[in-house]
């Protein structure tokens, strides 16, 4: 349930309700709209509906929400999620590109790939420090190495970082040098993981599972924010099906689907979804063409000498052209590069 209160409402009027949820034994939030604040309930439907609260001054009415995702529908919350991070936002008019490559290998590499991923435009480095591999032999990162560099490479590019966390230690340890905490499509039901990062504060880039259905996807979400944590962005990167010529079958249709249902800001990957650099450029158009709040691109300043997903990087050129091609496209749909 969700106790929508009148738009000059007080604190102390939102607080007090607030407080009668919780000693009724309610799991509350206090959610804070342009337009509306609610005070989200989670618990017996009958026992919130005997309460009265729509008689107390400041509320407006009180309102069932229908999804098992409470904090992440729009029932809760109408407008639109709009997360920011030192000043680059994600969700509103902004197209947040998030570029770099898929592993941070030496600080050469990391150097020249964040100069030409913020030379075209992008504002957000990605590159990852711990990879769960598929294959025990294969590159695992350079893990706090690699954070340190990250760290430092985006201080002196002024951009924002991304990496991906694979479990509670290296969560931790990410904190003090990552801005956006990725979790992975490995991970996306792993629930204790879920639960510390929604307690770490960080803006959380959750990626959609191999086989997830969006409810799975947005319940994922939920355990975020049950945890206070409502900075939540999600990740469409492809799901598995029948398919083999591409690494996934990318699932644009999530990305309008998903606006319907959530607040919640809502990216694309399209070096992951298609395994193949030549369809990542396309897909990213078509990605933007379907409403998505920004692209997660894979970029490497020398792909065939990557250590790991070198097949379905852009170098440093491709990258920029994409960007120049993207321009009109974000335009169109009311978003800016």
């Amino acid at each position: 349930m969700v106790v929508v209160m009148q738009p000059q409402a007080s604190k102390e009027l939102i607080s007090e309700v607030n407080a009668r949820l919780t000693e009724a034994g309610f799991l509350t939030q206090v959610i804070y709209g342009v337009k509306r604040t609610v005070v989200a309930a989670v618990g017996d439907r009958r026992a919130i509906e005997s309460m009265g609260l729509e008689a107390l001054p400041g509320v407006e009415k009180v309102v069932p929400i229908m999804q098992p995702y409470k904090l992440a529908s729009r029932e809760v919350k109408e407008e639109r999620t709009i997360i920011n991070v030192k000043g680059v936002t994600i969700g509103g008019r902004e197209l947040a590109v998030i570029a770099g490559p898929c592993a941070v290998e030496s600080k050469e590499q990391l150097m020249e790939a964040a100069y030409s991923a913020r030379q075209a435009g992008a504002r957000l480095l990605r590159g990852g420090a711990f990879k769960p591999r598929t294959s025990p032999y294969s590159f695992q990162g350079m893990e706090e190495k690699g954070l340190e560099l990250l760290a430092q490479t985006a201080q002196e590019t002024n951009m924002v970082t991304v990496s991906e966390v694979i479990d509670e230690e290296s969560l931790q340890m990410s904190l003090d040098y990552i801005d956006v905490l990725q979790i992975g499509t490995r991970n996306m039901q792993n629930f204790r993981l879920l639960k510390a990062a929604g307690k770490s504060g960080k803006p959380i880039l959750l990626k959609r599972g191999h086989s997830a259905t969006v409810e799975e996807w947005l319940m994922a979400a939920e355990y975020v924010m049950s945890e206070g944590n409502q900075q939540v962005i999600l990740c469409e990167r492809g799901i598995r099906t029948f398919e083999t010529a591409t690494r996934n079958t990318l699932d644009l249709s999530a990305v309008p689907l998903i606006k319907g249902l959530s607040h919640l800001p809502v990216v694309v990957d399209p070096s992951h979804a298609t395994g193949k650099r030549d369809l990542v450029a396309p897909m990213s158009l078509a990605a933007v063409a379907a409403g998505a709040d920004g692209l997660l691109v894979e970029m490497h300043p020398d792909p065939a000498r990557a250590l790991c997903d070198g097949p379905q990087s852009l170098n440093p050129r491709e990258f920029s052209e994409l960007m120049e091609r993207m321009r009109p496209v974000a335009a169109a749909m009311g978003k800016e590069l």
